[in-house]
């Protein structure tokens, strides 16, 4: 063997390759075993390490909005907090939603863009914050949060509402029932490969069902 060739045969392949960080706390939360009944593609995207200047991107369409009159209303009255609910019944309209870090508390902003018939689109921004009693909560501003808890029914990813608080400082005042603007689902389910349907269900012990959604989307490249 020639020198040359027994160069060639010393020298490294080059770098290591260094494992994707990722994020466990969604699965912290689940546990082990209904973490594994999640479809891969959804327990990529709740993996995510969104540290820095990463972000997730999901684009598709709103497929299907209901409200009765209750959930309407509702709707108008919560713009005075930044409009967490949509306030028009388009659909068949684009739809974006990105997720990044929440660089003060360490979690997650989530950015929804629905689009309308006519108009701007309306974008709405929530934070989900890995505190509160349930070790998870949705801060949509003004010092409103919704506690989480997370579920997996037949490889669907659920979040269900757990109490309503007010944030004024240090303090959380639990909101009274008279306040609560009803029991919210918020699924996530695989539809195929890199694509899912996302749905949020309102529901009041008083008012009935005040809103039903529906939006299909896909993984855009990050």
């Amino acid at each position: 063997m020639s020198a040359h060739a027994h160069r060639q045969t010393q020298e490294p392949a080059g770098p290591a390759t260094t494992p994707a960080l990722t994020d466990l706390r969604f699965r912290a939360l689940l546990g082990p075993r209904s973490w594994s009944e999640l479809p891969a593609d959804v327990q990529r995207r709740f993996s995510k390490r969104l540290s820095g200047n990463a972000a997730a991107t999901y684009v598709g369409r709103i497929t299907e909005l209901r409200m009765n009159r209750a959930g309407r209303i509702l709707s108008q009255v919560l713009r005075l907090i930044g409009a967490p609910l949509p306030i028009c019944l388009d659909t068949d309209v684009a739809s974006v939603v990105t997720v990044t870090e929440d660089a003060t508390t360490g979690g997650q902003v989530w950015t929804r863009l629905y689009a309308k018939q006519a108009g701007f689109p309306q974008v709405i921004h929530s934070a989900k914050r890995f505190s509160g009693p349930t070790g998870l909560e949705e801060y949509i501003g003004f010092g409103v949060a919704m506690a989480l808890t997370l579920h997996v029914e037949g490889g669907t990813l659920l979040f269900r509402s757990a109490g309503y608080n007010l944030q004024l400082g240090r303090f959380r005042l639990p909101l009274p029932a008279w306040l609560s603007p009803g029991a919210l689902t918020v699924s996530h389910a695989e539809t195929g490969p890199g694509a899912f349907a996302f749905t949020l269900h309102l529901a009041h012990p008083l008012f009935g069902e005040l809103l039903d959604q529906t939006g299909h989307y896909r993984d855009q490249q990050s």
